[in-house]
């Protein structure tokens, strides 16, 4: 009998988990998708990749990284223009300028994107599309599987949109430019 309740109980969880997960307003096919066509851009605009461009790294933190670089642009992603901010971050604690600038590809820890997507994708957030890349270009995961990318971490107590609602109206701490 214990046995049988231990299972169901399993059971359970394991059915709440999926529908949970796919109730998340990320990581879904179609995000995975798009990110991939924000990743294309990246290589291409040379944010990303063998031969990107490189820029003096400033210190950082948690969750982003204890060095970072930073860059700002407009992108088109599937036929919408909107604005780009890449971060690359750096690692790991305890990491200094000069190591980052001596062995970049070493300490390169992931790269995470908002991209401000078509009115009416997000409003209440900005229309920002987040997403969160290992140096390779795969989306890194949260610790059930599912892709960082969409609309990350909505209506959670952290995360990346938790984060970034702390920063104001445009949701970008690093600057005011790309307030509407």
């Amino acid at each position: 009998m214990k046995r049988s309740l231990i299972v169901g109980a399993l059971v359970l969880s394991l059915g709440g988990t999926a529908t949970m997960a796919q109730d998340m307003p990320f990581g879904s096919a179609a995000d995975t998708d798009y990110a991939g066509q924000i990743w294309a851009y990246l290589q291409d605009s040379k944010l990303a990749g063998p031969n990107m461009i490189r820029t003096a790294p400033y210190e950082g933190t948690d969750p982003h990284g204890m060095m970072l670089e930073t860059f700002y642009a407009t992108a088109t992603i599937n036929g919408h223009e909107g604005d780009l901010i890449v971060k690359r971050n750096f690692g790991p604690v305890g990491v200094t300028e000069d190591e980052v600038l001596r062995d970049p590809d070493t300490h390169l820890a992931a790269y995470t994107i908002m991209f401000r997507r078509e009115a009416g994708y997000d409003p209440e957030d900005g229309d920002w599309f987040w997403a969160k890349y290992l140096p390779d270009g795969t989306l890194d995961q949260m610790p059930d599987g599912m892709p960082l990318a969409g609309q990350v971490a909505k209506g959670m107590d952290e995360g990346c949109i938790a984060c970034h609602q702390g920063a104001g109206d445009d949701m970008v701490f690093t600057s005011d430019h790309l307030a509407n």
